[in-house]
């Protein structure tokens, strides 16, 4: 089987890395490491050396100029110690095989980056963008997701209802233009949705839909389905007593089977 080694990236105002990188020793990666974005950037650490990379949620440069927009100029326009453009890294990684897992404010950086949702195959080309919650507030609940079955996202394969907590004040799924919307539902590079806890169906209800995402979306995956972006925190839901109903016993599947099927993938390769 092959190796999973993991790769946390932190720093610049994210906050939950840790959470991640034990959600990756949970599911059964061989690795997972914590490194700084400064570390890329020194040479101290080459995705190269890694399969499964995890951009973890937080608050990256305190949102300002939107959620994950400098990160995503950062992440464009540094280079390396040799002045190799940190973008090819990141290419190179993609292109190798290695699957990316964005959460929350990873997510945001994921549709910034333009590597989500690349309706037509077309990568680092911005198509959508997550923006301010219809409410105007940051929302912190727990959310219903429903997985969408034709998905190729390899984090969803088998899923069906899940359960996890939201915590965002920039969760609504934009598109550029009503095509690019259509291209995603049409492709079903939809991978989440927003689902009511009595029926399951997907909802545009508040506070069900925490955001006004349209189509319910909470999560998007790539043509190939090695790469999955969602505003909620699968990572939060590692244990039965992290949910707030433990105590009238419900169980749901923690959140972090995403995390996983990754870890299954990447195995069975």
């Amino acid at each position: 089987m092959a190796e999973v080694r993991t790769l946390v990236i932190t720093g610049n105002g994210t906050n939950c890395e840790k959470e991640s990188a034990f959600a990756a020793e949970l599911a059964g990666a061989d690795s997972a490491t914590v490194v700084y974005f400064s570390d890329l950037i020194a040479g101290r650490c080459r995705l190269e050396d890694y399969n499964f990379l995890i951009f973890p949620g937080g608050f990256l440069d305190g949102d300002d100029l939107g959620a994950a927009q400098a990160a995503a100029l950062r992440w464009q326009f540094a280079t390396t110690g040799d002045g190799t453009p940190l973008i090819d890294q990141l290419n190179a990684f993609f292109n190798a095989g290695g699957l990316i897992l964005g959460i929350c404010n990873g997510f945001q950086l994921l549709v910034k980056l333009g590597l989500l949702p690349a309706v037509g195959g077309k990568y680092f080309e911005r198509q959508v963008t997550l923006s301010h919650n219809d409410s105007a507030k940051f929302e912190d609940r727990w959310v219903h997701l429903k997985a969408n079955p034709k998905s190729p996202c390899v984090f969803t394969k088998g899923l069906d209802i899940l359960e996890m907590p939201v915590r965002h004040g920039e969760g609504k799924l934009v598109a550029r233009d009503e095509a690019t919307l259509q291209g995603l539902v049409e492709n079903d590079l939809v991978a989440l949705q927003y689902a009511h806890p009595e029926s399951g169906d997907v909802t545009q209800e508040y506070p069900f839909n925490p955001n006004g995402s349209p189509y319910g979306i909470a999560g998007l995956t790539d043509p190939t389905g090695r790469i999955l972006g969602l505003m909620p925190h699968p990572e939060a839901f590692n244990h039965p007593t992290n949910h707030p109903g433990w105590t009238r016993g419900e169980r749901p599947t923690l959140g972090t089977i995403l995390v996983e099927n990754a870890v299954k993938y990447i195995k069975s390769r």
